[in-house]
């Protein structure tokens, strides 16, 4: 675990480098240490708009304290340094550098399952999509999903209501609640799962967040759901995306037979048209969900 001073210096890389978020990643983990990289990626002193000079190490204690002040909020940090940092996403290249969150970690989500779907869903697929959550919360499965409205709200309402584990990748800070009708099922969550964002607490919604949300949530799963999804939906982004990632996506046949990219990728490996709930557990048997050891940094 790195302390706040490493921790410090990664998002002062992050804010002052010009350097784009991966490429300062990179830097990072190439050195295994933030403060050891903070050289490389900034100047000796940065000049403000009125011409005065910044020394580093300052910026560096007000992040310290600006970290201190989130964790008084509830919000905590965990970067790719950090050995909490979540497994499965390590693995994937869209990795963030940093996560904030409320809540807890836990190992064990390492092995959860991602259920997403249409804001607009049918009664028939939150019927089906609680069926799917309340299943995997039995069989000792975190279920991971975005907090939006529809599937997403139905998946978490329904572990919670089963008394297991769920954790929301939001596409906001976490100082803002989106939509806002959730805030008290954001709260819930953090009670016993977590609320986890790969922006700024500040953060407000914008329509990039939402795709990066996406590649986070696949990237912290073994497997994604999709349940309802138009032809335009958001949701096709992160069936992309965890086939791009090596994980197995699940397809609801009304997904197939409803939209063009549900047909073509039915046709893919690493898919399974789910007929049933119990089909979905059989697989992820078969699947296997060991997660092989990672380098240390």
């Amino acid at each position: 675990m790195t302390n706040q001073v490493e921790q410090a210096a990664l998002l002062l890389a992050l804010r002052e480098s010009e350097l784009g978020w991966a490429d300062v990643t990179r830097v990072v983990e190439e050195s295994g240490s933030a403060l050891t990289s903070l050289d490389t990626l900034l100047t000796p002193e940065q000049p403000t708009l009125d011409h005065v000079t910044v020394d580093p190490a300052d910026q560096l204690d007000a992040v310290v304290h600006e970290i201190k002040a989130w964790a008084e909020e509830g919000i905590r940090l965990v970067t790719v340094l950090d050995e909490d940092y979540p497994v499965q996403l390590m693995m994937v290249h869209q990795r963030p550098p940093f996560l904030t969150y409320r809540g807890f970690l836990d190992p064990a989500d390492q092995n959860g399952v991602a259920v997403v779907g249409s804001r607009n869903a049918s009664s028939r697929g939150l019927h089906i999509t609680r069926e799917i959550a309340t299943m995997l919360t039995q069989n000792g499965i975190t279920v991971l999903s975005g907090l939006a409205a529809g599937v997403d709200s139905a998946a978490h309402r329904a572990v919670l209501d089963a008394g297991g584990r769920t954790v929301a990748v939001v596409g906001t800070g976490l100082r803002t609640c989106y939509p806002s009708a959730n805030a008290e099922l954001h709260e819930e969550i953090q009670r016993t799962g977590a609320v986890l964002s790969q922006f700024w607490p500040d953060a407000g919604p914008a329509k990039h967040h939402f795709p990066m949300r996406n590649a986070v949530m696949s990237g912290c799963s073994v497997a994604t759901v999709v349940v309802e999804a138009g032809e335009h939906s958001g949701t096709r982004i992160q069936a992309r995306l965890a086939l791009e990632h090596g994980r197995h996506v699940f397809l609801l046949p009304e997904v197939v037979t409803g939209t063009t990219w549900g047909q073509d990728m039915a046709a893919r490996p690493n898919t399974t048209v789910l007929e049933s709930p119990d089909q979905l557990l059989r697989v992820l048997d078969d699947l296997g969900t060991d997660v092989p050891d990672l380098i240390n940094f």
